[in-house]
């Protein structure tokens, strides 16, 4: 299945299974792709993997690359929004245009130390009381992607087809 997705998610060196299925099925649902970067914490024939993402892991447009190199090469000219709790700017501060890249760091670590230096000015986070160290990757991921689909289908660039719930 090739398609136009209307933008990418991008999971830098996931490692757990769960997470990234679920996330692939949010990418079902809003017609996103999603891209994986090695290395990762599992087999992309995990049936944790498999398991979250349901039966709707054969309608996902989805790859994995062998570095963050290999993806910068394969989405040349792409607007980068990376997403770590240590930024002071929301997720809602920005305007996202199809074809951007929502990335996602490692549960464990999140993004590298070097990856966010190089790109302050598209750091963003998702506000949550100090009380809470972080938000599950797949809920944060979910968080993002709808604000996306929100301004990106409000400002009339693309439509998110509404179809039958196959449940």
């Amino acid at each position: 299945m090739n398609y136009d997705p209307l933008f990418h998610i991008v999971l830098l060196e996931p490692e757990i299974p769960p997470n990234t299925g679920n996330i692939g099925r949010t990418c079902v649902a809003t017609g996103v792709k999603l891209w994986l970067v090695k290395p990762l914490g599992f087999s992309v024939a995990d049936k944790d993997l498999k398991r979250a993402g349901m039966d709707y892991w054969k309608h996902l447009e989805w790859e994995v690359v062998d570095n963050w190199q290999h993806l910068q090469q394969r989405l040349p000219d792409t607007n980068f929004w990376y997403f770590t709790k240590t930024s002071k700017k929301p997720y809602t501060a920005v305007s996202y245009q199809p074809g951007d890249a929502l990335v996602f760091g490692a549960e464990s670590k999140g993004l590298p130390k070097d990856l966010m230096s190089e790109n302050q000015d598209n750091l963003l986070s998702v506000p949550m009381r100090t009380q809470v160290r972080s938000l599950n990757l797949s809920t944060t991921a979910g968080i993002v992607a709808y604000e996306a689909v929100r301004q990106i289908t409000l400002a009339g660039e693309a439509s998110l087809p509404i179809g039958e719930s196959p449940c």
